[in-house]
């Protein structure tokens, strides 16, 4: 679970989108967090606090004197609940709210909360703003948003598209799980700041005629969750995916590709501007020379087609032999003598660090046992989620950036 023990406050302000609150709630709390939440007179109207607190299995706190019709013991709900937690979410936050932030202004129990937070050591405090989008792009609220991102509130969206008013535009809340993927991003460390990361995932696919192709198994999961682990560590990043269905992580650029050649054009027309490249692609060392154009007819009694094949360019090889490149970064997807093989191929491009697995174990599998090869030897991470593993990864790939 990705927020296991992590003690989080949830301020609700009145907005539409606090519906969507319910089921983000839901969600924390199955990632391992302690939710409380707090709900303003508005929030109220849209969510009862009896929802809230079936959902959180903690009493809401509605205003400064009460928590869930009980005076709260201490008289100061908005000192005690803005003590021991590990962040404060603001969500829907309101154009109204923002202003309130910008301002110092506590009026009612949230907005006395947010203030009272502590700074040293910091509460963190995030929203996730929700409004009209004549709202959000009004002068007064863009100043109000420059305004509480300089005192440190991160601002998590909004997102564009259709709004409950008929409108659509810049505006709407981030939906639960973009929430529940930048809450989780937020606690990662930022082991690449700034850091301008790209990487190749999933399968290619070499055509042999318009309707067929060779490929291979890799369903790029590894590669998409290396992506997500580098960008929830503060990176840049630009994914080059091959044929894959699966969604791209948040805050990543993603450009699709299908053969090994459109791959390495994408690479290479990148690659000057990052700092580290990890080839995870699973990417065909051979392509169709004489490809068909139309599609090939199976004749009774006639021999199949004879298939003439010519490499492809390798892609990592060539990254890591630029003067002045990126750190380089290369996987090894192997059937036997894992390690051995890996710290060949290591020493044969050239690069910093091979990261080697049982091909039969980890293709399309959600989890893998994997080993780091470097200069310094081999490190094994035992079976995990690839997503577990891909963290582990880019702390490595951090300490070679030094």
């Amino acid at each position: 679970m990705n927020l296991q023990g992590k003690r989080l406050v949830i301020g609700m302000t009145g907005g539409i989108a606090a519906y969507k609150v319910c089921e983000l709630v839901r969600r924390l709390r199955d990632e391992g967090a302690a939710v409380r939440v707090v709900m303003t007179g508005s929030a109220q109207e849209f969510v009862t606090p009896t929802t809230m607190q079936a959902l959180s299995g903690e009493p809401v706190a509605t205003d400064q004197w009460g928590v869930q019709g009980a005076r709260a013991a201490s008289a100061m709900p908005h000192i005690d609940l803005s003590r021991d937690v590990d962040a404060i979410l603001i969500a829907p936050c309101t154009a109204n709210f923002i202003a309130k932030l910008a301002h110092g202004l506590a009026d009612d129990l949230l907005s006395a909360l947010a203030l009272a937070r502590r700074l040293t050591p910091p509460c963190p405090l995030l929203v996730a703003p929700a409004m009209n989008v004549e709202m959000w792009n009004n002068p007064a609220t863009q100043r109000n948003v420059a305004t509480i991102r300089g005192d440190g509130i991160e601002v998590l969206g909004p997102a564009s598209g259709s709004q409950a008013c008929g409108e659509s535009g810049a505006g709407r809340m981030l939906e639960p799980h973009e929430l529940l993927e930048d809450l989780i991003a937020f606690f990662q460390p930022k082991a690449l700041a700034e850091r301008r990361v790209l990487i190749t995932a999933g399968p290619t696919f070499e055509p042999i005629d318009p309707v067929r192709g060779i490929t291979n198994l890799s369903s790029g999961k590894m590669g998409f969750a290396l992506a997500r682990a580098a960008r929830e560590a503060g990176a840049k990043v630009t994914m080059v995916a091959g044929p894959s269905s699966l969604p791209t992580p948040r805050g990543v650029r993603r450009i699709d590709v299908l053969t090994a050649r459109e791959m390495y054009d994408a690479v290479m027309g990148y690659v000057n501007r990052a700092d580290v490249f990890v080839g995870v692609a699973a990417v065909a060392d051979w392509r169709v020379a004489n490809a068909s154009a139309q599609k090939l007819k199976k004749n009774a009694g006639a021999a199949p087609p004879a298939l003439q094949f010519e490499a492809n360019p390798d892609i990592l090889a060539a990254v890591a032999a630029m003067p002045g490149g990126p750190l380089c970064v290369g996987f090894a997807a192997e059937s036997e003598n894992v390690i051995a093989h890996a710290q060949a191929k290591r020493a044969a491009k050239g690069v910093a660090m091979i990261v080697a697995n049982q091909a039969q174990e980890v293709l399309a599998s959600e989890e893998a046992e994997v080993h780091l090869i470097d200069a310094a030897g081999v490190r094994t991470l035992p079976r995990a989620s690839k997503l577990e593993q891909a963290r582990e990864i880019v702390a490595a790939i951090a300490r070679h950036l030094g």
